[in-house]
């Protein structure tokens, strides 16, 4: 992989828009990704939206030939925290994470996760997503997210 940043992985190596970067803070997000990120604004603040994007490959599929649900909710998840993760915290924890399927994804799909917090309080961020195949929405996720800060 091309070194982008410091970053492990580079989004152009996974045919993800150049604007999207790599956050390298989970190992187990790289495992089952990776996923990339952009935020529309540096602001941080309620409402703003977090976008996200992952490029389906085949060992993300399940015997159905599409994207494995557990893949598509671990996206999920990783939206909901981006959104609620800010630079003045050490991480961010998932607390509480609903899922609804509403539609699919194949290998070669990029699929694009809108992500935003809808309440922030000091300890928890409330946070929803939708992920997009194509502007088609394939998955619909509300979370309850944990803020923690430095010691």
């Amino acid at each position: 992989m091309n070194d982008n940043n410091n970053n492990r992985f580079n989004p152009q190596d996974y045919d993800i828009p150049a604007h999207f970067q790599h956050y390298p803070g989970d190992t187990a997000e790289d495992f089952i990704g990776p996923f990339f990120f952009h935020r529309d604004s540096d602001q941080f603040a309620e409402g703003d939206i977090c976008r996200a994007a992952f490029r389906v490959q085949p060992h993300h599929c399940n015997m159905g030939q599409s994207t494995h649900g557990g893949i598509l909710m671990s996206f999920a998840d990783y939206c909901l925290c981006m959104a609620a993760f800010s630079p003045d915290l050490a991480g961010v924890l998932t607390v509480n994470c609903n899922n609804d399927f509403v539609g699919s994804s194949r290998a070669g799909d990029l699929i694009l996760g809108e992500a935003e917090v809808t309440r922030n309080g000091k300890s928890l961020a409330f946070t929803r997503c939708r992920l997009l195949v194509n502007d088609q929405p394939i998955l619909t996720a509300s979370g309850v997210i944990k803020k923690l800060y430095p010691r």
